[in-house]
């Protein structure tokens, strides 16, 4: 036998926490400032031979920047910078980041 929990006021709605909104604001403001770190970045590499070391550099710096703010922040508050595993995303982060930042390091002494 299955029993339905009727609610006779319509008006009355669960309260919410207060920190739910926070966690939202904290993951999505990290994940925008590494977004426009790599575009920026990447903008700067269009420009031209002259500047695709320093853009590469911005890129890369961006995106070790996630590492250490996806290693810092707990999952609740790492937004859309947590999509697996803690382990993998810094992993992931630590080595294209560190890739990029190596090319970029490379483009500037090549030019």
């Amino acid at each position: 036998m299955r029993l339905v929990q009727h609610n006779p006021d319509p008006q009355v709605r669960p309260v919410s926490r207060g920190g739910d909104s926070d966690r939202g604001v904290v993951g999505v403001l990290t994940y925008l400032v590494v977004l426009t770190g790599v575009v920026v970045g990447l903008l700067i590499a269009l420009r031209g031979s002259r500047y695709t070391g320093i853009g590469a550099g911005l890129a890369g710096c961006a995106l070790l920047v996630a590492a250490v703010a996806r290693v810092a922040l707990p999952p609740r508050y790492a937004g859309p910078l947590a999509s697996r595993s803690k382990v993998v995303d810094v992993l992931a982060f630590t080595v294209l980041g560190g890739g990029v930042l190596g090319l970029a390091l490379w483009l500037h002494n090549a030019f």
